[in-house]
């Protein structure tokens, strides 16, 4: 009994060059399975850091902290003697200066509102 073309082509041994490349086409696609998969791993496992993480505080929450309902908030900041502010810039609770002291020099100065007190001071200097 004679047997179909397609059976007697599936049953031959494969040309060596031929397994070769089928040998390491396989090992490549494994290996960019494995490393797909770790990555994919790496991502869910950021996100259930984050998820699992303490939540950060809303701004706005900030904002109600710094002034209460109904009342204006007052304060004093501090200023070396004789000082004379340049321009101002208010971020959230922080107030930077630009300050032009008596001898000339220039200094920049960080002021937390809702603490109410200096943070930073730099000096501004050529080089």
């Amino acid at each position: 009994m004679a047997r179909p073309a397609f059976e007697e082509d599936e049953e031959k041994p494969l040309d060596p060059a031929v397994e070769k490349v089928r040998r390491k086409l396989v090992r490549f696609v494994a290996i960019n399975l494995g490393l797909l998969f770790l990555a994919l791993m790496a991502v869910v496992a950021a996100l259930v850091y984050k998820s699992l993480g303490p939540a950060q505080p809303e701004k706005a929450a900030e904002e109600t902290q710094l002034q209460p309902t109904g009342e204006v908030a007052q304060g004093r900041i501090p200023v070396p003697s004789g000082a004379r502010i340049v321009s101002q810039s208010l971020s959230g609770n922080r107030i930077s200066m630009d300050l032009e002291l008596p001898d000339g020099s220039r200094a920049i100065q960080i002021y937390d509102v809702q603490s109410m007190r200096a943070i930073a001071r730099f000096t501004v200097v050529e080089e």
